[in-house]
C-alpha cells in the first residue's frame, strides 16, 4: 500500500470515529434530557399550572387562571390529527350545556398555519375558544406527547383526570360531568 493510501485510509477513520463520537454524545443527550424534571407537576391531583395564549383569531389573550372556580377541559389537538377530528364535534354538542353549568372547553390548537384552523373552524362550527400554542409552549409545559390530549381540571384547579387518545360522546359527557361545579 502506498503512503498515500495508508494517509487516507487514517483520515478517513479519524472522521468516522469523531462522528461516531459526535452520534453518541447525542443520544446519551436526548435520553438524559427526556428523564429531566422541569420542576412543573401536571400529575392528577396536582394543579395545573397557569398558561396564557391567543385566542384564535383576536388579540384577546386568554389565562388558564382566568377561569378559576370553573371546571375546565383543555384539548390538545392539530387539524391534521385524524382522531382530533372525530372528538371535535362532541366537543362541539356538549359544550352550550356544560358552559352553562360552570364548565369551559379549551381547545389548544398546535398547528403553525393560521389558515388550515380557519378552515377547520369554518367547517366543524366551533364555536368554543381555540387557543393557539404555534410555538409549543403549553403543549411542554404539560408535558404532551400524543394527540389528542384531554385534560380535566376541577373548579379547585386541580387536574382531576388526562386523557391520551380520543374521546367517545359518552365518556365526553361523563369527564365533564365530573369537573362539573356543585350548585
Amino acid at each position: 500500500m502506498s503512503e498515500k493510501t495508508v494517509k487516507k485510509k487514517k483520515k478517513r477513520l479519524i472522521f468516522r470515529s469523531t462522528l461516531l463520537v459526535i452520534m453518541l454524545s447525542l443520544v446519551v443527550f436526548a435520553v438524559a434530557s427526556a428523564f429531566q424534571e422541569d420542576g412543573v407537576s401536571v400529575e392528577e391531583g396536582e394543579k395545573a399550572p397557569n398558561f396564557a395564549l391567543k385566542k384564535f383569531g383576536t388579540d384577546e389573550t386568554v389565562e388558564l387562571e382566568d377561569y378559576r372556580g370553573k371546571g375546565v377541559m383543555i384539548n390538545f389537538w392539530a387539524t391534521y390529527c385524524e382522531p382530533c377530528k372525530d372528538e371535535m364535534p362532541y366537543m362541539e354538542e356538549l359544550y352550550p350545556k356544560y358552559k352553562k353549568k360552570g364548565v369551559e372547553i379549551l381547545a389548544i390548537n398546535l398547528d403553525t398555519t393560521d389558515i388550515v384552523v380557519e378552515q377547520f373552524m369554518r367547517e366543524y362550527q366551533l364555536t368554543f375558544p381555540i387557543l393557539q400554542d404555534k410555538d409549543g409552549q403549553v403543549m411542554n409545559l404539560y408535558n404532551i406527547g400524543p394527540i389528542p390530549s384531554t385534560l380535566f381540571i376541577g373548579p379547585d384547579g386541580k387536574i382531576e383526570e388526562t386523557v391520551i387518545g380520543p374521546l367517545t360522546l359518552s365518556k365526553l359527557e361523563g369527564h365533564l360531568q365530573d369537573i362539573t361545579p356543585s350548585s
